[in-house]
C-alpha cells in the first residue's frame, strides 16, 4: 500500500474567472458555483477528487482572504490552518512560494501536487493513477513535472509543451519549451509536429526542489517570503507586505520556463479547464440539436447549437436561436454568439467603467 504521509495537494482558488461572467463575479468567482448543474461547486469537486488520494490534512487551498467564508460554506469541517488566505492576488509564483513555505515548516520532505480548483476531470481513476506515479517520480528525482494534454484541436486559448518524444521513465518525457497561448497557425503546427501537450497547470514536486528553485529562479520572490514570521503575532501584518513587495508573476514564467529538469507526463484523465462558455457547452450533454440546457425551468424550441444558463429559477424560453449563449443570472442576462467568447473580457471591462464595479 503507498504511504501518502508525505504526500500534500495544494488547490488554488483566488482567480475569478471572469469569462464565466455574469454568472462569476469578483464576489461568487467560478470555483464556487455549481456551473456544471451536478448540484456541487467545482472546488467542492476538486476538493473530494484529492480526499480519496492523500489525508484530508494534507489538503491545503491558498485563495484571496475576502473567500474565507465562501470555503469554508463549500468545503465544510476545513481546518483553518489549510485554509492560507493571500491579502493580495500576485499570480501563481508567490502563491505557490507562500503555500511551499508553510507545507516545508510542516513536512520538509513533503512531496507536493498544485492543482487548479475549477477544472473539470471526468476520468476520476486515470486522474488518481496518474497523480499517484507524479508523486513516484518526484520523490525519486530533484525535478519540476506538469501535466500534459493530448491537443484535440489548435486552440489559442492554452499554453503548449513541447517534449522530448523519448520518455526518460515511467513515461516522464523532457520538457522542451512553453509556449503561451500561439497564433492559430501556429497551434496548427504544433498539432502536425505530434510534439506538443496542452498544458494542464496541475504540477507535482517535492518541497525541496520547488523551494531550491524559487531561490535559484525568482530570489526576490524567496527572500520576501523567507523574512516573513509564520509564526508571530504579526503574521498577517508581514504577510501583507510581502504580498505588496512580491511581483505578479506565474510559475510557469518565474520557474519552469527557466529550469533544466522539467517533465511532463502525457495525462488521458478527461481534463478540461472550463475556461468559457463555450468550453463548457463542449463537455456538456447535448441535446438532438446539440444544445445544452443547465438550470431549471429552461424550455428551448428550436434551438440548435447553443447553451442555455439559468441559475435564477425564472422561466427561460428560447425559439428559434441557433449557436448562442444565453445566461439569465441575478441582474444582467447575457446574450452572444457563441464562437464571440474572446469579446467577453472587453464586455466585463466596459461594464465595470459604467457601472463602477457593481456588475462585475
Amino acid at each position: 500500500m503507498t504511504d501518502h504521509k508525505h504526500h500534500y495537494v495544494l488547490i488554488m482558488a483566488g482567480g475569478i474567472g471572469s469569462r464565466f461572467w455574469p454568472v462569476s463575479r469578483r464576489s461568487m468567482p467560478k470555483q464556487f458555483i455549481d456551473i456544471l448543474g451536478t448540484g456541487e461547486s467545482l472546488i467542492a469537486q476538486t476538493y473530494r477528487r484529492f480526499e480519496s488520494i492523500v489525508p484530508r490534512e494534507n489538503i491545503f487551498i491558498v485563495t484571496n482572504q475576502e473567500y474565507a467564508n465562501l470555503v469554508n460554506e463549500h468545503i465544510p469541517g476545513i481546518d483553518p490552518s489549510r485554509v492560507l488566505l493571500e491579502p493580495q492576488a500576485r499570480n501563481t509564483a508567490p502563491c505557490i512560494a507562500y503555500a511551499s513555505f508553510c507545507i516545508q515548516r510542516i513536512d520538509p520532505e513533503a512531496i507536493c501536487v498544485v492543482a487548479p480548483s475549477d477544472h473539470l476531470i471526468t476520468n476520476e481513476a486515470e486522474f488518481q493513477r496518474t497523480i499517484e506515479k507524479s508523486y513516484t517520480f518526484a520523490a525519486g528525482f530533484d525535478c519540476l513535472i506538469t501535466l500534459g494534454i493530448q491537443p484535440t484541436r489548435p486552440d489559442t486559448g492554452y499554453g503548449y509543451i513541447q517534449f522530448n518524444p523519448i520518455p526518460s521513465g515511467q513515461g516522464f518525457h523532457e520538457v522542451k519549451t512553453f509556449t503561451e497561448k500561439p497564433t492559430l497557425e501556429l497551434a496548427r503546427s504544433f498539432i502536425d509536429s505530434g510534439e506538443f501537450l496542452w498544458n494542464a497547470g496541475i504540477f507535482a514536486w517535492s518541497i525541496k526542489s520547488i523551494m531550491h528553485r524559487l531561490e535559484t529562479h525568482e530570489p526576490e520572490i524567496f527572500q520576501i517570503f523567507s523574512e516573513v514570521s509564520f509564526e508571530s503575532e504579526n503574521f498577517g501584518t508581514e504577510l501583507e507586505k510581502a504580498y505588496s513587495l512580491c511581483p505578479s508573476i506565474s510559475i510557469d514564467y518565474g520557474v519552469l520556463e527557466k529550469d533544466d529538469q522539467v517533465y511532463v507526463y502525457p495525462s488521458t484523465f478527461g481534463w478540461n479547464d472550463l475556461g468559457t462558455w463555450k468550453s463548457l457547452w463542449s463537455v456538456s450533454e447535448q441535446d438532438e440539436h446539440q444544445s445544452v440546457k443547465i438550470g431549471k425551468h429552461i424550455h428551448a424550441y428550436d434551438t440548435t447549437g447553443s447553451l442555455v444558463f439559468s441559475n435564477t429559477g425564472r422561466v427561460v424560453i428560447t425559439s428559434g436561436i441557433d449557436n448562442l449563449v444565453v445566461v439569465d443570472s441575478d441582474d444582467v442576462i447575457l446574450v452572444m454568439h457563441r464562437d464571440r467568447e474572446q469579446d467577453l473580457r472587453n464586455i466585463v471591462n466596459d461594464m465595470r467603467d459604467e457601472f463602477k464595479g457593481k456588475l462585475t
